[in-house]
């Protein structure tokens, strides 16, 4: 589940990278949103709901 999850984050960082001439303009919204998964991702991790072994 954690490879998984890495992944997933991954792809998510990946694609909050403004790169195409329209979604400059969203302004901080996907990378914002982004943050926040990455935040309660952390927080499961030392809270323990997450294993940390890949």
């Amino acid at each position: 589940m954690g490879l998984l999850l890495l992944i997933v984050l991954i792809l998510l960082l990946i694609g909050g990278v403004p790169t195409w001439p329209y979604s400059r303009n969203w302004g901080y919204g996907p990378s914002g949103a982004i943050a926040v998964v990455l935040i309660v991702v952390i927080v499961l991790l030392l809270m323990g709901y997450i294993p940390r072994t890949f």
